[in-house]
């Protein structure tokens, strides 16, 4: 084997390839990333540096995750062997089914900043459940189906079996192994079932259809990120591409935070069928989509988020209805008054999670910094410098404001989740990593070895009670 090639080099050639296959299948996708790519060049054309401190500038010509579809353990489980080549491993899950949607999913990412930040690119996977579908036949129908595919060309299977034995790939075995990859997600419009078929899991649920009816989990959306979702949403409007009534995630704010995403409407695309005399179907699953990424948040900050998005999908009633889309926004926006939009105040209240760096000043004074110290203190005497930590992951369905006071009825409901967590963890073979654990030591290693630079004992140094007037003090510490 020539020169072993990194992980994250496989990563970036293979987005960049599974790119160039959904701009060729899909011209409105292509469409989409030229809109999306006049509104960043806006607003940078606006403003030299980002009010927020995270770093939004970059990358903005790498699409940040796609989302494919599996139907069966067995075809997660080779999924997750691919993306291990990758530096891609299984972070999160996410239990669709509290949506109506009979899957599981998690996302197939880099876990550290490093590999983040070379290559941002992410899969989000979701797994059919077939216990879902109240139709025992035509669950053991579709189950049929499933065990007669197989996802992944017998070439790339070969070439996983080639990198688990040598424990890498040179440049060469990459390219191949990428190519042959790309030949998973392509959409092919000939089913593998009948049109009657097809019919009967469409009105079973279209989900079902997606999965079980094609050779394979073509891809199903790529994100493009932008800097102004809401410019991006008015101009999908104006552009005649059909977008959500309404873009996902929290409302519009100074200091973004976590995850909103909207997209175009599925393409409706017509079906290839064995027997065209059967008849003719139209299929509507692949579209485009848009996101733009906030602060990570602590689990107090988590906790507040999901209690305001509640409100105000309670207080809003139907926001699926055209209606009542405008009446949610307003609403998001009046719940979202009470959670801090500036990020000194959400260091302070301990809502969102930083980075640390020790700054040029700190280190000058290393060793002669006044003990007992406090991070407020650093940040302060300007020793350290913060800035939000990017949340690099998705957001759980809503519980769309129903709380659940019984205690035994919340009881049996974590068992429940616990339960869908530990299926879907034995079909993926291993288990996913915790989201929320990522981010946090994020945040300790930066404080840790920032503190190490000035000198200081690695433990974390006491935090003080918020004061008045604090948040004004510390928003000097932030890095622009």
């Amino acid at each position: 084997m020539s020169a072993p090639i990194s992980a994250d080099a496989i990563r970036t050639m293979f987005s960049v390839r599974l790119s160039e296959m959904y701009r060729s299948e899909m011209p409105r996708y292509r469409a989409m990333l030229e809109l999306v790519a006049r509104v960043n060049r806006d607003v940078l054309a606006a403003r030299e540096e980002s009010e927020d401190g995270l770093d939004e500038g970059a990358d903005l010509d790498i699409e940040r995750h796609g989302a494919v579809r599996v139907g069966a353990a067995a075809e997660l489980a080779a999924l997750r062997r691919l993306f291990a080549v990758m530096g891609m491993a299984p972070v999160g899950y996410y239990d669709l089914s509290v949506a109506g949607l009979p899957v599981h999913s998690t996302a197939f990412r880099p876990v550290g900043a490093e590999g983040l930040r070379r290559c941002p690119f992410r899969i989000f996977v979701s797994l059919l459940r077939l216990e879902l579908l109240g139709d025992l036949e035509l669950r053991d129908e579709v189950a049929a189906i499933l065990a007669r595919r197989s996802i992944l060309t017998p070439r790339c299977l070969a070439l996983l079996d080639r990198f688990d034995a040598a424990g890498g790939f040179d440049e060469a075995e990459a390219r191949e192994l990428v190519a042959e990859a790309i030949e998973t997600f392509r959409w092919r419009p000939a089913a593998t079932v009948s049109c009657d078929l097809y019919r009967r899991l469409l009105a079973a649920h279209p989900l079902v259809a997606d999965i079980a009816c094609f050779r394979g989990p073509h891809l199903n959306h790529l994100a493009a990120p932008t800097l102004d979702i809401d410019a991006v949403q008015r101009a999908l409007t104006v552009g005649g591409f059909e977008p959500k009534q309404i873009i996902e995630g929290p409302p519009r704010r100074r200091c973004p935070i976590l995850l909103r995403q909207t997209s175009f409407k599925a393409l409706a695309e017509p079906i290839l069928f064995d027997a065209p005399k059967s008849g003719g179907a139209m299929h509507a699953a692949r579209f485009g989509e848009v996101e733009e990424r906030g602060a990570a948040l602590t689990v107090e900050g988590r906790v507040l988020y999901d209690r305001l998005l509640s409100a105000a999908l309670a207080n809003a009633g139907d926001i699926s209805a055209p209606s009542h889309a405008a009446g949610f926004g307003l609403e998001l926006e009046r719940q979202f008054k009470l959670f801090p939009d500036d990020a000194a105040e959400l260091w302070t209240k301990g809502l969102a999670l930083f980075r640390y760096r020790s700054t040029a000043e700190g280190r000058r004074r290393s060793g002669r910094l006044r003990r007992p110290v406090s991070i407020e203190s650093l940040l302060r005497e300007g020793c350290l410098s913060i800035e939000p930590i990017v949340y690099e992951d998705f957001l759980p369905v809503s519980a769309g404001g129903i709380f659940r006071s019984n205690l035994a009825e919340s009881r049996e409901m974590h068992k429940l989740e616990r339960a869908n967590r530990q299926s879907f963890e034995d079909a993926l073979g291993c288990a996913v990593v915790d989201a929320q654990s990522l981010h946090e030591a994020e945040q300790a290693a930066s404080l840790a070895s920032s503190l190490e630079e000035l000198g200081l004992p690695r433990q974390t140094p006491r935090r003080d009670e918020p004061k008045e007037g604090s948040s004004a003090l510390l928003n000097s510490a932030l890095r622009g």
